[in-house]
């Protein structure tokens, strides 16, 4: 797929003068427009390194939290919990996982009615190439030094805060 060409002007820098002009000063347009850029950028680039081991990045996420429980194992309302997805995602991502090989599903023995996703010998050879991949690529974020990294993620830990994503305490 070729690349598109640049425009010769920031479209986001335009909208945001524009958006001035009609409706006044607004700088919160032009930092959700620029987030919301990064995050299709970003997605793509992250995307493509993971597709060539049958992932997309949710699917990665998923194996990685599987990779990180003490285990290897968790009931799928903690992947949900953990991913901050809905249940019918977790289900739909599990379930590909099991299609490819890297994850299993058995009866959670501590709870009749649930599920526990399970990373197999596969997955977990698979997580840990793609994580190399991604690590070689900076997770896309090479524009940026580790300084900056730290800074992007200071800047969003209030809204992460704000929508009860974690609590602070």
């Amino acid at each position: 797929m070729p690349k598109p060409l640049s425009l010769p002007f920031d479209p986001i820098a335009r909208a945001d003068e524009l958006w001035q002009q009609r409706w006044g000063n607004v700088p919160s347009m032009a930092a959700i427009t620029s987030i919301m850029r990064a995050q299709q950028i970003l997605l793509a680039e992250v995307d493509a390194v993971v597709k060539p081991y049958g992932l997309t990045f949710a699917r990665y996420e998923a194996l990685v939290l599987l990779t990180f429980s003490k285990a290897g194992e968790l009931p799928m309302s903690k992947i949900g919990e953990r991913l901050m997805v809905h249940p019918t995602s977790v289900t739909n991502t599990v379930d590909r996982l099991v299609k490819s090989g890297l994850v299993a599903k058995r009866p959670n023995p501590n709870d009749g009615r649930g599920t526990l996703a399970v990373i197999t010998d596969k997955g977990r050879e698979v997580v840990d190439a793609a994580s190399h991949d991604l690590m070689a690529m900076d997770f896309g974020l090479g524009a940026y030094d580790a300084e900056e990294c730290r800074e992007i993620f200071a800047m969003f830990r209030p809204l992460r805060i704000a929508a009860l994503d974690f609590d602070e305490g």
